[in-house]
């Protein structure tokens, strides 16, 4: 049985500088940003950066990951204080929110709700659509929601909302307005 050695701590730095790197051009490039230039940045050669991360989307993911998961937390933080279909929709609107804040985030939720027709099995997407389901679960019961709505279903209309929102803003509007404008018109088809 092969032991999984501990990181050493050259490599430990390397993959954080790595992150931190990687999280900044993201947010200035979105998620096609150089995977060359991250690695130059973080001082480090391109070998280094696949060692640790072997796929763009993986690098994506782990610089992703600590907000994604705090979104998800808020499902949870929403629940204990509004009514589930409230909770619902108020989640729905912090998620797509983040999503056209955060550049490159879109694109990693993106895939885990619409691949292939099926969800990808990724730690962020787990994580989402574990909340969407908590959420979701709780306004059917609730009869808020329709009983025949999924929670993957869910989430990929909110993909689709945040994309209408980014079309329609163009820059220099409220992305929360056209987020809540879009949201309100899925939420009228989505309650029971």
């Amino acid at each position: 049985m092969a032991q999984v050695r501990a990181m050493r701590a050259d490599a430990r730095r390397n993959r954080e500088r790595l992150l931190e790197v990687a999280a900044a051009a993201f947010a200035e490039h979105g998620e096609g940003a150089s995977l060359d230039d991250i690695a130059k940045r973080a001082g480090v050669g391109t070998g280094t950066l696949y060692r640790h991360f072997p796929t763009r989307r993986a690098l994506l993911e782990a610089a992703y990951l600590d907000r994604i998961e705090a979104i998800a937390a808020r499902a949870d933080l929403i629940a204990a204080e509004r009514a589930p279909g409230e909770a619902l929709l108020e989640w729905l609107n912090e998620l797509a929110v983040g999503m056209l804040q955060v550049r490159g985030m879109k694109a990693l939720l993106g895939t885990a709700v619409t691949a292939g027709g099926s969800a990808v099995d990724t730690a962020c997407g787990d994580c989402v659509r574990g909340a969407a389901g908590r959420l979701v679960r709780a306004a059917r019961d609730e009869g808020t929601l329709r009983g025949d709505v999924e929670p993957i279903e869910v989430l990929r209309l909110v993909h689709g909302v945040v994309t209408a929102s980014e079309s329609t803003d163009g820059g220099g509007g409220d992305a929360g307005e056209s987020v809540r404008r879009y949201l309100s018109l899925v939420w009228g088809g989505l309650r029971a």
